[in-house]
């Protein structure tokens, strides 16, 4: 068996290698200097992402799948400031499906419920992510007796 030292020099010398070795394999035209307009592009996609209630996670020049019914969508990364936010469109959704129901609007129902257990799940997932934030884990304290040696 033998061991060897990496070096930071080495770490980054080996990947400047690996990258001049990926980019003789692609197409030139991938690493030109973008235009003002597709560099406008790209940055307004991160500009859009920005929602009432948190960022949308979908990857750039990829449409939503769920026509921006964004409480549905798992890509949404609901802001823990904006809980409140959330809090009040499950209940308006609560208030939507009872009416729905009251009136017979069944087409509505289905829709609905969906909505509102996402949004259930989104609250959810806020309340894991503090509740995580916010745990602490004991390590211990070792007694002396466990950490002094006894030469008796």
């Amino acid at each position: 068996m033998r061991y060897k030292a990496i070096y930071p020099t080495e770490a980054i010398e080996a990947h400047r290698a690996f990258i001049a070795r990926r980019r003789t394999t692609r197409p030139s035209e991938e690493y030109r200097t973008p235009t003002n307009d597709e560099w406008d592009e790209f940055l307004g996609h991160f500009e859009r992402r920005k929602l009432s209630i948190g960022t949308c996670g979908r990857a750039f020049g990829t449409p939503c799948i769920h026509e921006h019914a964004c409480i549905r969508c798992p890509m949404l990364r609901p802001d823990p400031t904006q809980r409140s936010r959330l809090v009040e469109i499950r209940d308006n959704l609560k208030d939507r499906t009872d009416e729905a129901e009251r009136e017979g609007w069944l087409g509505e129902i289905e829709g609905l419920k969906i909505s509102l257990s996402s949004a259930e799940g989104k609250l959810a997932q806020l309340d894991a992510e503090v509740a995580q934030a916010r745990r602490t884990i004991d390590l211990g304290m070792p007694s002396f007796d466990e950490v002094a040696t006894r030469t008796t």
